[in-house]
């Protein structure tokens, strides 16, 4: 080694400079690649020079961090401000698409784009519900009008995926990514008797077989057109005498972890289901205490572990929902995400997401091990939206 080039090194080294020492090296390695983490596709044929590892989250902020674990409502009819401050002020990174518009695709496009337009550091996961029937939030020219869950039941589930397809298609050319939907709830007693799915028709039969070819063939054909879906309302809504959504003290006293109404869930997951949405009922004979949104029990041991799912987790609305109304808003957040859910939906009243965000990030800063699930959390849904490792 020439002298000088010698003392460059000793200089380089003595001060922290190693990994310019190895640029200095291989110049061809060392260019070229902006990404925040180092892939190191190529392998020098000299043994690797050490340098410490990246990491991922570099120049993201905690708040921007949390914002990828929240999905906030807007009004696709009266958007209000509160939406457009939790993206832009709370860097919250996912959109529902909410209530209902006969206006047709083009403002729907219009109002996507104006959002889309304000991500930060990744895309924003837009989403809505569109199952059918009467849960079909956008609807007008450039939509179909989709047949409720149970007349789709009727159909061949090759047919009903050619025709998914086609809803899918119709989503995506406005900018939605995810539908949060088949409903996937086992409803084995009088539908009338079940106010959330059978008395809505959003049930896909009244057998476990029905439900799940139906079911997987509308998420297939949706994936079919670039749109992934989330199945739900896990562990089942089909069960219960009331509406989560209107009511409160909603229990299932019959469900079980083995149970049938699992079961459809477990086929969805095996069958390519990257999303899951839990409910807010209470399920007497899997966790008694509290909402399967709030249950590590239901999150974490059942789904996670029993059906080795390993997608994103969202809740059903924790905004607006009267079963869990007598929680603090922040509260049910920082709840959620503690027992395993990677994505909070406030969709029916978005004045409450500063709140919630807020809450978790206080949390986090005070709470290490809690820092780390919203990071392992924002994780799956930046690589679900196909942005991972993220932009520094």
């Amino acid at each position: 080694m020439a002298p000088w080039v010698a003392g460059i090194a000793v200089v380089l080294l003595a001060g922290g400079g190693v990994a310019l020492w190895a640029a200095l090296r291989s110049p061809v390695e060392g260019s070229g690649d902006a990404s925040p983490v180092a892939t190191g596709t190529r392998t020098p044929s000299s043994s690797p020079t050490p340098s410490a590892s990246a990491d991922p989250w570099a120049g993201w902020t905690l708040e921007e961090q949390v914002g990828q674990v929240f999905m906030v409502g807007v009004d696709v009819t009266s958007p209000a401000q509160v939406s457009t401050d939790a993206v832009v002020d709370d860097h919250v990174g996912n959109l529902f698409l909410h209530g209902r518009t006969r206006d047709g695709a083009a403002p729907v496009r219009a109002l996507v784009d104006s959002f889309t337009a304000r991500a930060g550091r990744a895309p924003l996961l837009v989403a809505t519900d569109q199952e059918g029937g009467r849960v079909q939030v956008l609807q007008g020219p450039g939509f179909s009008a989709i047949p409720s869950a149970l007349d789709q039941a009727s159909t061949d589930p090759a047919n009903l995926r050619v025709q998914a397809a086609t809803w899918g298609a119709e989503l995506a050319a406005v900018g939605v990514d995810l539908d949060l939907a088949p409903v996937m709830d086992l409803v084995d007693g009088d539908p009338a008797d079940n106010p959330p799915v059978g008395a809505l028709d959003r049930a896909y039969g009244f057998t476990p077989q029905s439900v799940t070819s139906h079911a997987e063939a509308f998420s297939a054909g949706m994936r079919d057109a670039g749109v992934e879906t989330a199945i739900k309302h896990f562990p089942g809504l089909g069960r219960v005498d009331a509406n989560p959504d209107t009511t409160a003290d909603v229990t299932d006293t019959v469900t079980t972890r083995d149970d049938a109404a699992v079961g459809v869930f477990r086929d969805g997951i095996e069958a390519g289901a990257r999303y899951v949405m839990v409910s807010t009922a209470v399920y007497e004979r899997i966790d008694p205490d509290v909402p399967a949104a709030f249950s590590s029990t239901v999150v974490t041991d059942l789904l996670r572990g029993d059906l080795g799912f390993d997608g994103v987790v969202v809740t059903d609305d924790l905004s607006g929902a009267e079963q869990v109304a007598d929680v603090e808003p922040g509260e049910r957040a920082v709840r959620a995400i503690e027992a395993g859910v990677d994505l909070v939906l406030v969709s029916k009243v978005p004045d409450v997401a500063h709140e919630m965000v807020e809450a978790v990030v206080e949390r986090a800063r005070d709470d290490d091990v809690f820092a780390a699930q919203v990071r392992a959390s924002a994780e799956r849904v930046l690589r679900a939206k196909g942005a991972w490792p993220p932009a520094s």
